[in-house]
């Protein structure tokens, strides 16, 4: 491994791989060197993430706009212009953290004045769309990311940012601008009650302006030179914009690409300048609707995840075996990983989990997705068609000599009745993990605290 200061967390699943707690531990880990972690720095998705992250001595945060270090004294947010801010929702979370023992979270966070603002009009609209679709819904967490992000497009001019909370008629215009323009879009379907009204926002987003420090986008050439930067991202590289199955995506670009975008402003260096790190499950879960190939029903019920059930937006909580043609598709849309992040290794352990190596789509063996390179929702909803056919393929494994030969699989379309995956012992995880997807796995996790995590390789170093 190179020695660099600056790592970037992404996830190479659904979502819900154990991002937070693996940025919590290496801000942790910093704290005991010469070296601290200065900040964890937010690069995407908005307040619909759900870091779930549990210090060594008990406490329970579920980091949503903050950054999951923040159990780390002196690390400081950074909430960079990728960011789609909700302040209510900041606030509460606040509110938490202090009331858990993070002394003033808000005297240690930043935030981009071009950071774009989610409104209450925002959600409200989300969920009313959400809602008119009945069986067919996409699975959105119903807090208003996507509809600030369209409308951002459609209106660049007045759609709200955070900058703009410190000039109150301008604030006020752009919020009737977003109302009024919903209220229009959605007709009969938008929301008589419940919708905070405009003078109610106004005051809730001027108390968030005066209580934050704005910053622009220089602040972060300040942060990287100070110390190590941690780059936290959100949702999973399965659920990305462009490169996701669509339409059961996020409106934000999951991959690595924004925070390299960060770090080429603030350095003047188009060239990668942090290690890359991918973060997966002995297993694959995804919340919500979606292509989930190696979905088991008795893995599910097997798996509780304390943190993670069915919502009432975003709908059940499912788990499959470890899709290595998923998560590899979600290596290449990246364009490579530096290291790897093992969670949940603890589950393989408690129940029998495997590995899929290959689909079976329409009578094919398909072991690897294509790659667009181009932003063509069309090929996605294509690709997406395909996998919703797909199961599982058995072939003999070729380092398995126990794998029997007349276990070679099946053809058509229908699930066999006892579909099979390459057994993976509790031991061999990590190296299946890596083999699979090109890249070493430099840190295991058995659990949601710092101490639950083995450090194979450290990354965060510095020669200073």
């Amino acid at each position: 491994m190179r020695n660099l200061d600056h790592v970037i967390v992404v996830d190479l699943g659904f979502g819900d791989a154990g991002k937070g707690t693996v940025v919590d531990h290496l801000c942790v880990r910093a704290s005991r060197t010469r070296h601290p972690v200065r900040a964890v720095v937010r690069f995407n998705g908005g307040a619909q993430a759900a870091h779930n992250v549990v210090a060594d001595d008990g406490r329970h945060h579920t980091f949503a706009q903050f950054g999951a270090g923040s159990f780390t004294p002196g690390v400081e947010t950074f909430l960079s212009r990728f960011m789609l801010l909700d302040p209510l929702a900041l606030a509460a979370e606040a509110d938490h953290l202090a009331a858990i023992g993070v002394p003033d979270p808000l005297d240690r966070l930043t935030v981009d004045r071009e950071a774009l603002l989610i409104t209450p009009f925002h959600a409200a609209a989300n969920r009313a769309r959400e809602a008119a679709r009945g069986d067919a819904r996409h699975g959105s967490c119903g807090m208003g990311v996507g509809e600030t992000a369209a409308f951002a497009l459609a209106h660049p001019a007045t759609a709200p940012r955070a900058g703009d909370t410190r000039e109150p008629g301008k604030l006020r215009r752009k919020l009737a601008a977003v109302h009024d323009a919903l209220a229009a879009d959605l007709g009969s379907l938008w929301p008589a009650t419940d919708i905070p009204s405009l003078d109610d926002c106004l005051t809730a987003f001027r108390a968030f302006g005066r209580a934050v420090r704005l910053v622009d986008r220089s602040h972060l050439d300040g942060l990287l030179r100070a110390g190590p930067v941690v780059f936290e991202g959100a949702q999973g590289v399965l659920l990305d914009e462009w490169h996701g199955f669509h339409p059961y995506t996020t409106w934000s670009t999951t991959t690595f690409a924004n925070a390299e975008a960060l770090l080429a402003e603030a350095t003047g260096d188009s060239a990668r300048s942090a290690t890359r790190l991918g973060v997966v499950r002995t297993y694959t879960p995804r919340h919500g609707p979606g292509p989930l190939v190696t979905e088991d029903s008795a893995l599910t019920a097997a798996l509780p995840d304390p943190h993670n059930g069915t919502g009432r937006w975003q709908g059940a909580f499912r788990v499959g075996h470890f899709d290595a043609v998923a998560h590899r598709y979600a290596v290449d849309v990246c364009g490579g990983v530096d290291a790897l992040a093992l969670t949940h290794v603890d589950a393989a352990g408690r129940v029998p989990l495997g590995i899929c190596r290959a689909y079976r789509v329409d009578g094919v063996r398909v072991d690897a997705l294509p790659v667009g390179r181009t932003r063509d929702l069309d090929r996605q909803s294509a690709l997406t068609a395909r996998l919703l056919r797909a199961v599982p393929d058995h072939l003999p494994d070729p380092t398995d000599p126990t794998d029997p030969a007349d276990r070679r699989g099946f053809s058509g379309t229908a699930r066999p009745a006892d579909p099979t995956f390459h057994a993976v012992s509790p031991a061999a995880w990590p190296e299946v993990v890596e083999g699979a997807l090109g890249a070493p796995v430099t840190l295991l996790s058995s659990g949601p605290r710092s101490g639950d995590k083995a450090d194979r390789t450290v990354l965060l170093s510095s020669n200073k």
